[in-house]
């Protein structure tokens, strides 16, 4: 539905007129987005103080943010089908900032909750509609990058999000910072709107839930999705889990930083911007399931090295968490639009959901970890998560070797018969 299945001689690729402004356009969006849907992360240690409510409880300004994103993503994403990727990414994002800007004057928790729920539905309109723009209006052999650019948007978004809301938190309090984002969100979204190439490929289909729903069904049957679906919301609940909880570590002993340098330490982004971006390269060189081994083998060394009680140990453990995350993510999104041939928005918003999921779930258990046992129980949270993706990914290996060994049984047998 809505997707060319066959690559056309004006699709966009490297070079061409116009793949610049998109990528230029899809890299705001992607700001925009993390920017929004993680803006309380970093602040959660002074929500806390200042509302007070423990760290379970203010997490979930960020974890009803993005678990209204999975719910809604599908739904939004069949919308996209019917009025077209463009116009339901940019209303997406105009009611994400609207309510971006009025939650620095939330009263209380409940509120504060509330409306990040609010922002997140608004949000779940933008990344599958995305990814299947780029499914669409993108070459097939130039997806990977494409697609790593958007991700490579939401690192800087998420980086730039959490460095400008703890320097400014740091000076004007909390309220200012989240409206410091809300204007960095207004500004991303006006860029996307002027530079967006219009849809060339897309063509309108009715909203048709039964149509709708086969077309989920017909995803959900196809093994190889489902398993990029749980590599998704595994890698998802790290990442939740650590950022969620990385503030509490190091506001507190043995390292007592103030809120402005913790905002700084997510500069460490700018290594999942590279990292994303170069999925392309790494899928290249060592194969989907290679990349994926070498993604998770980074995200668990970081997970082990943040054990350390020093600031340095520390930031490199986030460094490779970080790395990790990020190639895995653009390997995993980029494999689900490259594997649907049909309903690709769909299939795009399924993985979107697993992914938001997982941070949500990553958010909420991270820090109810960290109460119970400090940083080591998240950490142990992590590790459990990166088992699961390995776990996925060899079974996803061993079933393709014994699909290939029925193939060939099957090939003579009917040789035989001949």
């Amino acid at each position: 539905m809505g997707a060319s299945t066959a690559p056309s001689p004006d699709q966009l690729f490297p070079g061409a007129p116009g793949y610049r402004r998109m990528s230029f356009a899809l890299f705001a969006a992607g700001v925009a987005t993390f920017a929004l849907l993680y803006s309380t992360q970093a602040l959660l240690p002074l929500i806390s103080g200042d509302l007070g409510v423990s760290a379970s409880a203010a997490s979930w300004t960020v974890s009803a943010a993005t678990g209204a994103l999975a719910l809604c993503v599908l739904p939004l994403s069949a919308l996209s089908e019917r009025f077209g990727r463009s116009r339901t990414m940019t209303v997406s994002l105009v009611v994400a900032v609207g309510v971006g800007l009025l939650v620095p004057f939330a009263p209380n928790v409940g509120w504060l909750v509330a409306l990040r729920a609010v922002q997140g539905a608004a949000l779940a309109g933008l990344p599958a509609s995305a990814m299947a723009y780029l499914a669409e209006e993108v070459r097939p052999k130039a997806l990977v990058a494409a697609i790593g650019l958007f991700v490579a948007g939401n690192s800087i978004g998420g980086m730039s999000g959490r460095i400008l809301t703890g320097w400014v938190a740091q000076a004007w309090g909390w309220r200012a910072a989240l409206a410091a984002v809300g204007l960095l969100a207004a500004g991303c979204a006006v860029a996307f709107r002027l530079l967006l190439p219009r849809s060339r490929h897309f063509r309108a289909a009715p909203l048709d839930p039964r149509a709708l729903a086969a077309t989920v069904r017909g995803h959900l049957a196809d093994p190889l999705l489902v398993r990029l679906y749980a590599i998704g919301a595994l890698f998802m609940t790290v990442f939740g889990a650590v950022y969620t909880v990385i503030g509490y570590r190091l506001t507190a002993a043995p390292f007592g930083l103030p809120q402005g340098v913790v905002g700084s330490i997510f500069l460490v982004y700018l290594v999942g911007t590279v990292s994303s971006a170069a999925a392309g390269t790494l899928v290249a060189r060592l194969g989907r399931r290679g990349a994926l081994y070498l993604a998770v083998s980074t995200t668990a060394a970081g997970l082990l090295m943040s054990l350390l009680d020093t600031l340095a140990a520390v930031l490199a453990g986030l460094v490779l968490i970080t790395a990790g995350f990020f190639a895995g993510h653009a390997v995993a999104s980029s494999s689900v639009s490259r594997t649907a041939k049909t309903g690709r928005a769909q299939a795009s918003a399924l993985y979107q959901s697993a992914y938001y999921l997982g941070s949500s779930a990553g958010g909420t258990l991270g820090a109810v970890a960290f109460h119970a046992g400090g940083w080591p129980a998240t950490v142990l949270l992590g590790l459990l998560a990166v088992l699961g993706v390995v776990s996925v990914t060899l079974y996803g290996s061993h079933a393709a070797r014994s699909e290939r060994r029925r193939s060939a049984t099957r090939l003579a047998s009917t040789h035989a018969t001949c």
